[in-house]
């Protein structure tokens, strides 16, 4: 069984398969569990968390009721364990661990194309907000701190794509996302480089005065010294902003490990693509589509690459 918090609240079988969770209630008790990530959780913690002051007229009697339909829902009452501490869910195929996990490797790694492997990976996971159905009560911290730690991926994510050569794409794909942390000056930075070597001078120097103006405006504050050394650079044309990209004869990132019992869905997709000038694979988010696509593409040849 996965569950998925990196959005709307889902659950899904091995095969990817979703599994519905009846009643508001009972989903939230199970949101509950996954924001704990397998550690107890008291009977009352719960039941504030669940109905705060408007407690049921039984409420012990009405956890355990709701406890027993999430096990009926998720087929596996070992999932849902208790002991005297409280209520756990015990599982690790999350995809917050699993992008946890990525981002870590990512994070880990000296090598560009790996980096952007594993970080795209990561992203992929994300479907909407984080605990997107809870994110307003219980779940608030939780969503809160992976909702950041996905702003540090796509962060690093674009500091790899510019240091790969595609400034182009990034100028314009960043800017909806610093219209929404307009503050965060390590993506603003990002921004800033992508839109100079993209032949934008003059977009990069007004980004810059845009930030500087809301950082005194709402804090008081100067752009860190870093920013400011950037929007001299890009002032005086600093040839060090336009370093040569990384080469490569492909643009498939390295794969750092084996794909294990696929081979009959690349061997598939393999068909489809001999057939089809366009292949789409589909699943819902951890699956593997990624993985698999890059499976099928490594062992096809084309004269300038993949």
């Amino acid at each position: 069984m996965r569950f998925g918090v990196l959005g709307p609240l889902s659950v899904w079988t091995a095969d990817g398969t979703p599994v519905r969770v009846p009643e508001l209630k009972v989903r939230a008790l199970l949101a509950d569990l996954l924001v704990h990530e397998g550690r107890p959780v008291p009977a009352d913690r719960l039941l504030d968390d669940l109905w705060g002051e408007d407690l049921p007229g039984n409420p012990s009697n009405t956890l355990q009721t709701k406890v027993s339909q999430l096990r009926r829902a998720l087929g596996d009452r070992e999932l849902v364990a208790y002991q005297p501490t409280g209520y756990s869910l015990v599982s690790d195929s999350v995809d917050a661990i699993e992008f946890a996990r990525l981002l870590a490797g990512a994070l880990a790694s000296d090598d560009l194309r790996v980096k952007a492997d594993l970080l795209s990976d990561a992203l992929a996971l994300w479907r909407g907000p984080a605990y997107a159905d809870f994110r307003d009560s219980f779940a608030h911290a939780a969503a809160s701190r992976l909702d950041g730690q996905r702003l540090t991926a796509l962060e690093e994510q674009a500091e790899v794509r510019l240091a790969l050569g595609e400034h182009s794409r990034l100028a314009d794909e960043l800017g909806e996302l610093v219209a929404a942390h307009p503050l965060r000056e390590r993506l603003r930075a990002a921004h800033l480089r992508a839109l100079y070597r993209a032949g934008r001078q003059g977009a990069a120097l007004a980004g810059y005065a845009e930030l500087r103006a809301l950082l005194a405006d709402e804090l008081g504050l100067d752009p860190g010294p870093e920013l400011a050394a950037l929007h001299q650079a890009i002032l005086v044309q600093d040839p060090a902003l336009t370093p040569a990209p990384v080469s490569s004869s492909t643009n498939l990132p390295a794969q750092v490990t084996s794909l294990l019992g696929r081979d009959g869905a690349v061997a598939e997709v393999h068909a489809l693509i001999a057939s089809s000038r366009l292949v789409t694979l589909t699943g819902p988010g951890g699956v593997g589509k990624t993985r698999l696509a890059l499976a099928a593409a490594s062992s096809l040849a084309f004269p300038d690459g993949v």
